[in-house]
C-alpha cells in the first residue's frame, strides 16, 4: 500500500512538473512571437503597446506586456456596454412603458434605438401607437445625459457614426437624403421642407447643418455624386420624436420630463436583445452602444445618465476590475476612455462565465466577419473578437480557440502608432494566428 502511494505521488509530481515545463515553454514561445511581430517591427517603434494572453482553464496569464498600463481602447469600450446590456436588459428590448390616465396615453421612453430603424422591420411600438383609441399621447422622458459624449470630436457632429444620444431615438437619429433626378426625398419625410437646395444631377454634392439645428443645406460641387447620403439629426432631448409622432399619427402629442415607475406602467417589447447586440458588435455601431448604456441606466436607476450608470457599474458588478478604468462613454468615441489589457481579459472571462462562451461567440464577429472582414481568413471557429480604431490607435480583444482546442482570452491595445492602421492590424493578426496554430 505504501509502495502504491509513493508511486502515485511520484506520478502526480511528474505530471505537474511536465505541465509546469509545458506552461513555461508556451510562455517563451508567445514571447518569441511578440518579439517577432511587435518589438522587431518598425511600425511599432513609436507606439505604446499592451498585451495580455490568458488561459481561463488555469486562471493564469500566459503572456503579458505592459498589461497593467492604461490605453485608449476605442471601440473595445463596447465590450463594457455589451456586458451591461447582457446583465440588465433581459431577453428583449423594452421599446417603451405606458399607462392610460384620463383618456391620455402616457408613454415612458426607454432609449430603445430600434424604433423606426431600417435594420428592424418589426415595429411593435409603432403598431401600438397607431391604434385609434389613443388620440392624446404624453411622452415622458428621463434624460440626464448630453446629446454628445464627453471627449467626442465636436467637429464630427454631422457624421452618421456620431448620432446624438436621445431618450426617444427615431430612424437611428440620422436623416437620409435621396437624390432623385432634379428632386430629393428624405427619411424621415417630415424634414424634407427644411432641406435647402437640390443636388445637381450626376455632380458631386454634400449636405450640412448647423449644430443643434434642423436646417439642412445642399452644397453642390463638394463631396461625391452618390445618390444617397446620411447626416445626423438634432434630437432635442426627445422633443423631435414628439413632433414627428404628432405629424405622422395625426394625434395630439406632448412631452413631459417626469418618469413613470415600473410599478405603475406596462412594458412594450421591441427586439430580441441578441439580434440587436450582434449588429452592434459586428458593425461596431456607436449609436447602438451609446443607447445600450442609456437603456441600462433607465432600467437600473430610473433615469438615463451615462455618468451615473458608469459610476454604479464600476462600484458593483465591475468593482473587481484589475485596474480601475476611466470609463467615459458607451461607444469608445471618446479619447478620455482609459482601460488596461488586463481589464478587458477580466471582463471577457466574466462575460464567458456569466453568459456562456457560445452566446459570446454568436454576438462577437468571427474570422472574416463584421469589422474583422478580410482578416483571419481560414481561421473560422478560432477567433471571436471586438476591434477598435481611432486615428493612431488600434485595439483587438476577444476569444481564441487554438488548433489543440484550447480556449484563450486576449487583449492587444496599441496607442500612438504612426504607421498605417492596416499594418498594425496585420501584425496583431499574425501574432494571434501564431498562437492559434502552435497551441
Amino acid at each position: 500500500m505504501k509502495k502504491y502511494n509513493c508511486l502515485s505521488i511520484m506520478w502526480l509530481f511528474c505530471i505537474s512538473h511536465f505541465a509546469f515545463l509545458a506552461s513555461c515553454s508556451m510562455q517563451k514561445q508567445i514571447a518569441k512571437q511578440a518579439k517577432a511581430h511587435f518589438f522587431s517591427n518598425n511600425d511599432f517603434a513609436s507606439a505604446h503597446l499592451g498585451v495580455a494572453v490568458f488561459d481561463p482553464s488555469t486562471n493564469k496569464f500566459l503572456y503579458t506586456y505592459q498589461a497593467e498600463k492604461y490605453y485608449t481602447p476605442a471601440s473595445n469600450t463596447k465590450l463594457f456596454s455589451l456586458y451591461a446590456g447582457l446583465k440588465y436588459l433581459g431577453d428583449s428590448l423594452v421599446a417603451a412603458r405606458y399607462k392610460i390616465e384620463d383618456d391620455v396615453l402616457i408613454l415612458q421612453s426607454t432609449g430603445d434605438p430600434t424604433f423606426l430603424h431600417p435594420d428592424f422591420k418589426n415595429q411593435p411600438l409603432l403598431k401600438f401607437l397607431q391604434q385609434d383609441k389613443f388620440q392624446k399621447i404624453s411622452i415622458n422622458t428621463a434624460f440626464a445625459s448630453r446629446p454628445l459624449g464627453s471627449g467626442w470630436a465636436w467637429s464630427d457632429y454631422t457624421e452618421p457614426y456620431m448620432a446624438e444620444r436621445d431618450p426617444f431615438p427615431i430612424y437611428g437619429n440620422v436623416l437620409t437624403v435621396i437624390a432623385e433626378g432634379d428632386s430629393l426625398q428624405t427619411i424621415p419625410p417630415i424634414l424634407k421642407p427644411v432641406v435647402i437646395g437640390t443636388p445637381t444631377k450626376h455632380q458631386p454634392w454634400d449636405i450640412t447643418r448647423n449644430l443643434g439645428g434642423h436646417f439642412y443645406t445642399i452644397e453642390n460641387g463638394k463631396g461625391t455624386s452618390a445618390k444617397e447620403k446620411t447626416i445626423t439629426m438634432a434630437m432635442e432631448r426627445g422633443t423631435f420624436a414628439a413632433r414627428y409622432l404628432a405629424d405622422t399619427l395625426h394625434k395630439e402629442v406632448t412631452s413631459e420630463v417626469t418618469p413613470l415607475s415600473k410599478g405603475e406602467s406596462i412594458a412594450i417589447h421591441s427586439q430580441p436583445v441578441d439580434s440587436f447586440y450582434k449588429i452592434m458588435m459586428h458593425r461596431s455601431d456607436n449609436f447602438f452602444a451609446e443607447q445600450t448604456l442609456q437603456m441600462v441606466s433607465f432600467e437600473k436607476l430610473g433615469l438615463m445618465s451615462d455618468n451615473k450608470i458608469i459610476d454604479t457599474l464600476l462600484k458593483t458588478d465591475l468593482k473587481e476590475l484589475p485596474q480601475k478604468p476611466k470609463w467615459v462613454d458607451g461607444s469608445g468615441l471618446s479619447r478620455y476612455n482609459l482601460f488596461s489589457p488586463k481589464d478587458f481579459v477580466w471582463l471577457l472571462n466574466k462575460s464567458q462565465n456569466e453568459f456562456g462562451l457560445q452566446r459570446m461567440k454568436v454576438i462577437l464577429p468571427g474570422a472574416d466577419e463584421g469589422t474583422l472582414a478580410g482578416r483571419f481568413k481560414g481561421y473560422d471557429q478560432h477567433i471571436y473578437a471586438k476591434t477598435g480604431t481611432l486615428s493612431n490607435n488600434v485595439a483587438l480583444s476577444g476569444y481564441l480557440k487554438t488548433r489543440h482546442n484550447k480556449t484563450l482570452l486576449f487583449s492587444v491595445l496599441v496607442n500612438n502608432h504612426q504607421a498605417a492602421a492596416t499594418a498594425i492590424r496585420g501584425q496583431i493578426e499574425r501574432f494571434l494566428t501564431s498562437i492559434i496554430d502552435k497551441y
